[in-house]
């Protein structure tokens, strides 16, 4: 598992230890602050020690380093990611209490040439992340875009997760600790997304209908992702995945199920990532750390405090917060509403 991580001058964060992490982080801020940077900055890093040295892959670190950057960030050069204000920027991590660290300055564009590098190599285990929006709908198009078109558009996180998706299911039995996780998916979903690879299409089934993907509502094709993901064995225990919003295009309900799912993931031995400004998602995940008494760690990006961010652990409680404030404030509005009425 990822156990730190410090980010300096790595495009809108300046500065960033984040030292307390756990199975199941979550990271909680205004919109710009870097939430979706920060997990994009994680999965830049996972995908690149997982394709260092794997098989009989040739690539330099440095060229697979550059690849990911450019391609999951999109930027001409991987120059444009150093914070404007600075000249150059710092990225290191503990992996698997292994430690690695890259830098480079705003004009660097081929090649990488400050690089400590001591991690293991990755051979079967795989990082996956989850955008706010589905890919179901859209992934022979993102596909396209980037597998034969080389087209900016559609990022690593999509072009990653349409072909992860389209692995055919394994044969033979799952991995056992994904089996009541993959039955509660199943009863969360009522039924089960498949890919026809007859007409490359993708189809929701409940019982004995078939109904096309476009007809299929948004949140189902969301948390049916995962389902897909562990039938093709792509996800092992040892995986990690970030998630972008994982309220987005869900019910309450779905997203409490949603948040229980990947709480019991994560207890697996996965390791979950995921940004938010939701109150319902932070307040759900308050009540799933004190209910098991386990610590969901966090990052909050607060320009008021003193680095420009709050490291936090949800088993300590929720910590002050704008959207916390924000879910206040409309309370307060509420009751002033209702004695102005009286």
């Amino acid at each position: 598992m990822i156990n730190k991580v410090e980010l300096k001058n790595f495009g809108p964060i300046k500065h960033l230890d984040w030292y307390n992490i756990s199975n199941l982080n979550v990271i909680i801020g205004k919109n710009s602050t870097g939430k979706t940077f920060l997990l994009k900055s994680l999965y830049t890093a996972m995908k690149t020690i997982e394709e260092y040295g794997r098989g009989d892959n040739p690539k330099s670190l440095s060229d697979i380093l550059i690849d990911k950057l450019i391609w999951t960030f999109q930027t001409d050069t991987i120059g444009d990611l150093v914070n404007k204000e600075e000249n150059s920027l710092n990225f290191s991590m503990d992996f698997n209490n292994k430690h690695w660290n890259f830098s480079f300055g705003k004009e660097t564009s081929k090649l990488i040439k400050s690089i400590e590098y001591h991690i293991d190599k990755r051979e079967n285990d795989n990082s996956i992340f989850l955008p706010a929006k589905e890919i179901t709908s859209i992934d022979k198009i993102s596909f396209d875009s980037r597998e034969n078109k080389q087209l900016f558009g559609f990022d690593n996180t999509y072009y990653d997760l349409a072909k992860a998706i389209r692995l055919n299911t394994q044969k033979g039995r799952n991995f056992p600790e994904f089996a009541n996780c993959r039955k509660n998916l199943k009863e969360i979903i009522d039924g089960k997304i498949e890919f026809d690879t007859a007409t490359e299409k993708w189809y929701y089934k409940k019982g004995n209908q078939k109904f096309s993907i476009g007809m299929t509502a948004e949140g189902i094709k969301k948390i049916a992702i995962i389902d897909i993901l562990l039938g093709n064995r792509y996800l092992t225990k040892d995986s990690i995945i970030f998630i972008d919003e994982p309220e987005s295009a869900l019910h309450p309900k779905a997203i409490s199920q949603f948040l229980e799912l990947l709480a019991e993931l994560s207890e697996t031995g996965i390791q979950i990532f995921m940004a938010t400004h939701s109150y319902y998602v932070i307040k759900r995940l308050y009540l799933i750390s004190q209910k098991k008494k386990t610590s969901i760690s966090g990052i909050f990006f607060d320009d008021s405090h003193e680095n420009n961010f709050l490291e936090f652990d949800l088993i300590d409680g929720i910590p002050e917060n704008s959207i916390i404030e924000e879910s206040i404030n409309l309370y307060k509005e509420e009751v002033n509403l209702g004695w102005d009425n009286e």
